[in-house]
């Protein structure tokens, strides 16, 4: 196999990640496809599919770990000011909108922060589709190690 080819499949294993918005899970379904069939034919695409493997491993992680502190935040800066029990027999429930609860911001600068790290994936996710096809290894940073 040519080492152009090699830069190729590395290439593919990267962009095979973005297959997770036709295919559930397929950001994980396709890199590990593509590397399990082509990681003994070079140490380039065995590093790149590696690579990206515990890229997408790390993000889950990092996105279950904010999801589970975002999430309390919305639900108790939501229902902090509302009134579920009203003693005219549910004739009037009232929501509160003049006075946010701190914790709606918290919440929402956490959501924020979860958007502007979607945002760093993709770019990381081209830089190393981009290295992969001139021929240069890859480090995605912030990644966990867990295939190496």
């Amino acid at each position: 196999m040519t080492e152009n080819n090699h830069k190729n499949i590395a290439t593919f294993i990267h962009l095979s990640t973005f297959s997770r918005f036709i295919i559930p899970f397929g950001n994980f379904i396709g890199p590990i496809v593509l590397w399990t069939a082509n990681k003994e034919k070079s140490k380039f695409i065995d590093d790149h599919g590696k690579q990206a493997i515990n890229f997408q491993i790390s993000i889950l992680l990092y996105a279950m770990i904010l999801g589970m502190i975002t999430i309390p935040f919305f639900i108790f800066g939501i229902f902090n000011n509302m009134d579920f029990l009203d003693f005219n027999f549910f004739d009037s429930i009232h929501i509160n909108v003049n006075k946010p609860s701190p914790l709606l911001y918290i919440g929402g600068s956490l959501g924020f922060l979860a958007f502007l790290g979607f945002i760093l994936e993709l770019v990381f996710i081209i830089t190393a589709s981009l290295k992969a096809r001139d021929g240069i290894r890859y480090k995605y940073p912030l990644t966990i190690n867990f295939l190496k």
